[in-house]
């Protein structure tokens, strides 16, 4: 008789807390920051709901990666359960094929709404994830050594590829890239291999995505994300496949935490000294090697930390909210994104145009955004209690 399924709580509850950082855009704190300038408290939590415009970190940063190292973590125990309910590696395999398939075909599809045709791009996470992912599943049948070797290659070769892709010369066109040769963000020296738009990834995909039907002609992502990305994308994952692994072996559970705080902090410090020195900028949109150990730190952390209180602690109960939202996270990704526009203009539509002034004109986007993202938990809450998950 087959063993049953194993599911990490502490993956869930964590993948429920990146998920609400997503969905939590509706509560749009930068309005209430620009409604109250005066106010640090509300510009701290604004600044933090929105990327950083190019070197840095702020924690709607981390939803990307977090959400994409959660799929390393439990692909070991996916495969295993997997493997009790199919004979052979093959049929699982194409499981994992598919599963590629239709992340990407599912960001293409989330991407193209209320676009007059399909909107052919490869930047969004689902679609990143897919891009990577039948790599990162074979990975997960080979040895840790393996899989720290290709975790080197990534971050190396990729690194390594767009220090050799030429810098603007003085004919450039900078018309083509969306970006001004004095934009403030722009880098100098060696590290300007990775500015907006005049990099490797963004020349690639001025030749891919115009293989696609368009509109029109790609010339440049105006927030400087590339198809490429998937690449150092996956570099994280293999982190979260290395986190899994350790959470699967047969260590104690103290030794198992302790490792993920003392490679968190790694992560961190060899982030902030790759970017400091120049030798590779920490650049969360177009996914830099350095963006990949700084970033993975902070997921170790944040694992370190949920595992910790969820699953050595036993405060499950706490967590129930979250639960709710991350064992349904793909249901949660579409809501948000395929169903916001139309939950709020149904909430104007019921409740008036100004209903959210109950409290004031500076919080009324606080208060609709708040009902919104209270919508959304009611009907994941619902899917959860009626046992109903979309699972790719």
């Amino acid at each position: 008789m087959p063993s049953l399924p194993v599911r990490l709580t502490s993956a869930d509850v964590y993948r429920g807390f990146v998920m609400l950082l997503m969905m939590g855009e509706v509560l749009s704190f930068h309005k209430v920051a620009d409604a109250l300038p005066e106010s640090s408290f509300w510009a701290f939590l604004a600044f933090h709901q929105d990327h950083v415009e190019w070197i840095g970190c702020s924690l709607h940063d981390l939803i990307q990666p977090s959400f994409s190292f959660l799929v390393g973590v439990v692909l070991p125990y996916s495969i295993a359960n997997r493997l009790t309910q199919e004979s052979s590696f093959s049929t699982v395999f194409v499981h994992a094929l598919k599963r590629s398939l239709i992340l990407i075909l599912l960001g293409i599809f989330l991407r193209s709404q209320y676009k007059t045709q399909t909107y052919f791009t490869f930047e969004d996470t689902l679609s990143q994830i897919g891009l990577g992912y039948p790599i990162l599943f074979l990975l997960g049948f080979r040895s840790q050594k393996v899989q720290i070797s290709a975790l080197v290659i990534i971050l190396v070769g990729y690194w390594l590829a767009f220090a050799l892709y030429p810098l603007p010369d003085a004919n450039f066109n900078y018309a083509n890239t969306g970006v001004s040769p004095n934009w403030e963000h722009n880098l100098t020296g060696f590290a300007a291999h990775w500015n907006k738009n005049t990099n490797l990834a963004w020349a690639f995909d001025q030749w891919f995505l115009n293989l696609f039907p368009r509109e029109k002609p790609f010339l440049f992502n105006g927030g400087g994300y590339a198809t490429l990305s998937f690449i150092p994308t996956l570099g994280t994952m293999i982190l979260g496949l290395l986190a899994g692994n350790i959470l699967k072996s047969d260590s104690l559970a103290n030794e198992k935490l302790k490792t993920f705080v003392i490679l968190g902090i790694s992560g961190l410090s060899i982030g902030l000294i790759l970017n400091l020195s120049g030798i590779c900028p920490n650049v969360k949109r177009i996914w830099t090697p350095t963006w990949v150990l700084f970033s993975g730190g902070w997921c170790f952390l944040f694992l370190a930390f949920f595992y910790w209180i969820v699953d050595l602690k036993q405060k499950q109960d706490w967590f129930y909210f979250l639960k709710v939202i991350g064992m349904n996270s793909i249901a949660a990704y579409c809501i948000a994104d395929a169903l916001g526009v139309y939950i709020s203009k149904s909430l104007k539509i019921h409740l008036g145009e100004n209903y959210g002034a109950i409290f004031g004109i500076p919080y009324q986007s606080l208060v609709h955004g708040g009902l919104m993202l209270l919508l959304y938990w009611l009907i994941l809450n619902w899917l959860f209690k009626k046992k109903i998950f979309i699972r790719i």
